[in-house]
């Protein structure tokens, strides 16, 4: 399984110039990385100084590059879509759009880019991927899309399960769907097929957005104030994903006593400014810390069923802007523009929350 890095901070503190030397120096350790940039602008390659297709290349030994093409993804995924409808359905409706004539809708670049991500690591082919993304509340909702889309998929199939409308149709589902595709659904198991295979991959996704030595991103920011405070932000944005934030690295400026003291505990590094004339990117790459330590760093949710105990890991936020609701056997957290809906494990699941606490940027749930 590859490790997943990405980088967040505010626009212009040099996030691709340091997913560059990230990618040159695990490469250099004998890793083998693959960089993928999402923006589709020259900047990426014009700092590696060589044109970009939405294939791999290698770029060095133990380096591969690849810039991600909307277009070419959605044609793709389109092209999946209508071979499984003429695999299940006798007359298929979509042989005649091609995915030439689909347009992009906002979102499916996200939606797409956590594919194609998730594909490369699938290969095998690599140790380490590099995820070069708008490094902002995007990224941070691509990376949580699958705990979004189970969430409405757990929820909306039990209200539709539970509806007048639903079981007065699905004594008829069995008759349609055996007329019209080559398999045999009862009423009872129609929903279970169709999300089943959804279900599985959102739950593979879930698991690895959780685990920081599968999926893990750094702060990237310079001595700006507001480099910083959009740092902050996006580091208490993570948690609510459930992303583990590694360590902040502080671009073209020392680490100052006050600048330590606001990401702690995270490492902060000093990242010195490249000169034009290192070609080998050997001062970034000597000053980035060992980024496979993530796992160091806190993590975004801590259960403790004996204690009945959740604690949440809340950087960047104050006891105002946290709120706190429950329904049934979940709690959603909502943390600035992040909702974190928190599935509680079987002994918990169903009590009420009996005390909350912040302190410490921690958000202490007692039930």
């Amino acid at each position: 399984m590859a490790l997943i890095l990405t980088f967040l901070g505010k626009g212009g503190t040099g996030r691709t110039t340091i997913a560059i030397a990230a990618a040159k120096q695990l490469a250099s350790q004998g890793q083998r990385v693959l960089l993928i940039g999402q923006d589709p602008g020259p900047a990426l390659g014009l700092l590696l100084e060589t044109s970009i297709g939405s294939e791999p290349q290698e770029l060095a030994h133990n380096l591969k590059v690849v810039q991600l093409q909307t277009s070419v993804l959605l044609e793709r995924g389109w092209d999946e879509i209508k071979q499984l409808e003429a695999q299940y359905l006798r007359t298929p409706l979509l042989k005649s759009v091609y995915g030439q004539e689909l347009g992009v809708l906002p979102g499916m670049d996200s939606a797409l880019a956590l594919n194609a991500i998730r594909e490369y690591e699938a290969t095998g082919q690599y140790d380490v991927i590099l995820y070069d993304g708008s490094g902002d509340q995007t990224t941070l909702r691509m990376l949580g899309l699958p705990e979004i889309l189970s969430w409405y998929i757990r929820r909306f199939r039990k209200v539709v399960e539970d509806s007048d409308l639903w079981k007065s149709v699905s004594p008829f589902i069995q008759p349609v769907t055996s007329t019209v595709l080559n398999v045999s659904w009862t009423g009872e198991n129609f929903t279970q097929q169709s999300t089943n295979q959804v279900n599985n991959l959102l739950e593979q996704g879930k698991a690895a957005v959780a685990d920081p030595n599968r999926v893990a991103a750094y702060l990237v920011t310079t001595g700006d104030a507001m480099a910083i405070a959009t740092a902050k932000y996006l580091w208490g944005s993570a948690q609510q994903v459930g992303l583990t934030v590694g360590g902040v690295l502080v671009n073209q400026a020392p680490v100052a006593e006050t600048l330590a003291a606001e990401f702690d505990p995270l490492l902060a590094s000093a990242i010195p400014t490249r000169s034009t004339t290192d070609d080998n990117w050997e001062s970034l790459m000597t000053a980035l810390p060992d980024l496979r330590q993530a796992s160091q760093a806190p993590r975004p949710i801590a259960i403790d069923i004996a204690a009945r105990q959740v604690r949440l890991f809340l950087p960047g936020f104050d006891k105002k802007q946290v709120k706190l609701t429950q329904s049934g056997p979940e709690v959603t957290v909502e943390a600035g523009d992040q909702r974190r809906n928190i599935l509680l494990p079987q002994p918990l699941s169903g009590q009420p929350v009996k005390g909350a606490k912040f302190q410490d940027k921690y958000l202490t749930l007692s039930f």
